[in-house]
């Protein structure tokens, strides 16, 4: 039996729904030209993966969470993502689809950083999100689910830096599930103005194992000329959560987009992480390591499209799967006709532990321009023995020598999460996962 993507919501409730949180007019005709697209677009259609039978229709919509007065409130397994010995000075913390804490410091308030939930944000700072809101990285028509996605945003946050400030302590937001069936449809904004850098890092969290959700999240990531994003994301939805997540880059002349995406979901997931690398000079790093359990299937799609003159794009991808997961890798460099001079470069290694494991990685290159250089990499493997036989020989464990071998594999990702509370978390979840 195929199960359709169903409209949950009509009209009436999705303009309720705006209309209580006092949206500004833009945001509420956009929600409203959203829902009417739903019905006419298609489900979108990730390579070698059928999303038929996945859950997208199954969740409660409008779920709110309790504030909490200090963060020694929170939960052991949310605190494990923060450093309780700092001061947490730069943080968000959604619970279900309400802010249960905020904080920003005064030092960077006085120079016009924002760091805020996409509610107040649109009640503040309306006119700047309508700037970048659904424009430049995502539009609402791409498909059923980015037209979804705009009718029922319930969540999210806006991080601006304005033009010549540096941010050095990095920015955090922590997206708590709390509810075992409430849906994520987050909206997260990042935007650095001309000659500023930032680093953010947002980790996604639920432990619905039996109960439904949904999860359908996008990102628009957008540095200006000169700026510098250094994005890192660690996400662990439950086996509950169906995921489909677009996490989308622009760069501008100079600007630098780094994106260090932990992938530790147990539920069905599709990822989408796309770089528009527009100006001239602009970079991008794309880095994800991933692993799969269970049964559930995962796509992984990793593209950067270069379109400025001497823009370099580089994809490294890191995949372990074991038991009957299956997973798909897909990473795409696409060098424009105009964009001489451009480098792009990618490569996608999946380590399979089980035999019923599955793993696809699928190198892609296009390239519309002759003056380039580009290249690949790819592999799908067990353990090496020779390397296994190696650590043995120097009387490590048979178990502790493919550990050390898995930890190896997934390093060059896992090391470059800024924050060391919220690495530390990626390296327990990767013990929990393969162990």
């Amino acid at each position: 039996m195929t199960v359709e993507t169903k409209l949950p919501y009509d009209q009436q409730y999705v303009r309720s729904f705006s209309e209580k949180r006092n949206e500004p007019q833009w945001m509420q005709d956009l929600r409203q030209q959203a829902l009417d697209l739903v019905e006419t677009l298609e489900n979108p259609k990730p390579d070698k993966t059928s999303i038929k039978r996945w859950n997208f229709h199954d969740f409660k919509h409008d779920v709110g969470g309790e504030t909490i007065n200090q963060l020694s409130d929170l939960p052991s397994d949310i605190q494990v993502f923060l450093d309780m010995e700092d001061s947490n000075e730069n943080l968000v913390i959604q619970r279900n689809q309400s802010v249960a804490y905020q904080s920003l410091s005064k030092d960077l308030t006085d120079k016009g950083v924002i760091l805020t939930d996409i509610q107040t944000a649109l009640d503040k700072h309306g006119d700047l999100v309508q700037r970048y809101y659904m424009k430049d990285a995502v539009q609402i028509d791409e498909h059923k689910f980015t037209a979804l996605h705009t009718a029922l945003m319930n969540g999210g946050v806006f991080v601006y830096v304005p033009k010549n400030v540096q941010v050095e302590e990095p920015l955090q937001a922590i997206f708590w599930q709390e509810d075992n069936q409430a849906a994520s449809f987050n909206h997260v904004i990042v935007v650095a103005e001309e000659n500023s850098s930032l680093t953010y890092v947002e980790n996604y969290v639920s432990h619905n194992k039996e109960e439904h959700a949904v999860a359908n999240i996008v990102t628009e990531v957008i540095a200006h000329d000169n700026a510098q994003i250094n994005f890192g994301s660690v996400d662990n939805f439950s086996e509950g959560t169906t995921v489909y997540v677009n996490r989308r880059g622009v760069a501008y002349r100079d600007a630098k987009i780094e994106w260090n995406l932990g992938q530790m979901n147990d539920g069905n997931t599709v990822s989408e992480n796309i770089t528009h690398l527009i100006g001239d000079n602009s970079y991008s790093y794309a880095k994800t390591v991933a692993v799969g359990r269970g049964d559930q299937s995962q796509n992984y799609t990793a593209k950067i499209s270069h379109y400025g003159k001497q823009s370099e794009g580089y994809i490294l991808q890191h995949g372990v799967m074991k038991d009957s997961a299956s997973s798909i890798f897909n990473g795409v460099g696409k060098i424009e006709h105009g964009a001489t001079k451009s480098n792009a470069e990618q490569e996608s290694r999946v380590l399979m532990l089980s035999k019923n494991a599955r793993g696809d990685a699928n190198p892609i290159l296009l390239i519309d321009e002759d003056d380039v250089t580009a290249g690949h990499a790819a592999s799908v493997g067990r353990v090496d023995p020779v390397q296994l036989y190696y650590l043995m020989s120097r009387g490590i464990s048979q178990k502790e020598a493919e550990r050390l071998i898995i930890h190896g594999f997934l390093a060059p990702v896992v090391n470059e999460i800024p924050i060391k509370a919220v690495r530390d978390q990626l390296t327990e979840v990767i013990e929990r996962k393969v162990y």
